[in-house]
């Protein structure tokens, strides 16, 4: 067993995996270090550490689910054709319309909270959410999450024939490794991420607007899976390639409107010393 593990072709794969978890769990990360600031301050790096270590385990039950019973996830659960919108639904589609649907309704809020006039004031007073809850939060996102990362895993590990099939023992292990490889990274990252947010406020609204997007590619993609038909035109997901260029669009964005800022208080201080000097 030991000796069909290690093979050179296992341990590309096994990189691959882990790579693909990487690319595909960054929105992950980002919701999770965006989450975690409702719990209380002390307890943050703990829920995050918690919440993506519960995360793990389950994603790996997840997956030896998935392995199992792929053709009753696919399955029709229900359609609809109403004329002017046409749709056919099952597991993985709500899952994945869901998951979306409330990634977009947290950046929403989160966004309309920090636009609040009062939210400076009572920013040090606001009631912090239960460890409990946040925890709870971030394993049911990070589930939602997984479900792209461990299709995608099984269609490479085993190709598309394979992903109505049945897997090996080796293929299941070579994945629950990438999982918790990857898992683990989640871990390790998680509060460089935070922190990096909580030092740099500024990019905090980056980070909302970027969850923003990615709710909207999570409904797109969801839409697609669905089949769905709004007006006769199909819904097409956002593809990973779209998400990354809008992401680099952001932040470029951000990067110039700050330096332009940088230089319109310089240029306001200036004018104010040489006024000064005029008295």
């Amino acid at each position: 067993m030991i000796s069909e593990i290690f093979t050179l072709a296992n341990l590309s794969t096994l990189v691959m995996l882990v790579l693909l978890q990487a690319v595909l769990g960054f929105d992950n990360l980002l919701y999770i270090s965006l989450e975690s600031k409702r719990a209380p301050k002390e307890s943050q790096s703990y829920v995050r550490k918690m919440g993506i270590g519960v995360a793990i385990i389950l994603r790996i039950v997840l997956l030896f689910l998935l392995v199992n019973l792929i053709a009753y996830v696919q399955n029709d659960l229900f359609s609809f054709d109403w004329g002017f919108a046409s749709g056919h639904f099952n597991l993985h589609t709500l899952i994945v319309l869901l998951g979306g649907a409330f990634i977009l309704y947290t950046a929403v809020k989160e966004i309309w909270h920090m636009m609040s006039p009062i939210h400076d004031i009572n920013e040090g007073e606001k009631e912090s959410s239960t460890v409990r809850s946040v925890i709870t939060m971030i394993v049911v996102m990070n589930l939602v999450f997984s479900f792209d990362s461990i299709l995608s895993a099984m269609a490479l590990v085993g190709g598309e024939e394979d992903t109505h099939g049945v897997f090996s023992t080796v293929d299941i292990i070579i994945m629950s490794t990438a999982i918790i490889i990857g898992g683990m990274l989640m871990i390790w990252l998680a509060d460089k991420v935070s922190e990096f947010l909580q030092k740099n406020r500024l990019y905090e609204v980056l980070g909302l607007f970027v969850l923003f997007i990615v709710g909207i590619m999570l409904i797109t993609e969801g839409g697609e899976l669905a089949d769905l038909h709004i007006a006769g035109s199909p819904i097409e997901k956002m593809s990973k390639t779209t998400f990354y260029f809008v992401i680099g669009v952001l932040i470029v964005i951000d990067l110039v409107q700050s330096k332009y800022q940088k230089k319109l208080i310089a240029e306001e201080q200036q004018a104010i010393q040489a006024r000064e000097r005029n008295k």
